[in-house]
């Protein structure tokens, strides 16, 4: 249980990188799926986080606002706006990659220090604590 309410609080929890670059998990995580897939429709984004594109609009809203994306009409259908970063947002797309090797370092380290079968009965676990989160929230 103690697993799923982290889960759950971890959305709440603010991510500093310094420079008035501070990010609710929401935030940091569409710059990601942006940085990642620069050009993406707001629907594409949308679908792939799994959430409305209304929440997706409102993030973007705010990120647009605060220098991190720019959207751009696309060529072929002027009412449709792909997505990318600006030179700030790559700049947090950077940082949260940083942010993501220094704190789960010791997690990989340890997964690659097992032998196949641990990893199976570690895969098993987490397929089914996911199960619980999905039924949770």
């Amino acid at each position: 249980m103690k697993l799923v309410e982290n889960a759950a609080n971890g959305k709440k929890k603010i991510l500093d990188f310094g420079d008035d670059m501070k990010f609710y998990r929401g935030e940091i995580h569409l710059i990601k799926v942006i940085g990642e897939n620069p050009g993406m429709y707001i629907s594409q984004v949308a679908r792939y986080l799994k959430v409305t594109r209304a929440v997706v609009s409102k993030t973007l809203l705010k990120l647009e606002k605060d220098g991190f994306i720019i959207k751009e009409e696309d060529e072929e259908n002027k009412k449709k706006l792909r997505l990318f970063l600006t030179k700030k947002g790559n700049l947090a797309y950077v940082n949260h990659q940083k942010y993501h090797l220094e704190n789960d370092k010791e997690v990989y380290d340890y997964l690659n220090e097992l032998d196949d079968d641990q990893i199976k009965i570690i895969e098993q676990f987490l397929k089914k604590a996911g199960k619980m989160l999905e039924n949770h929230y």
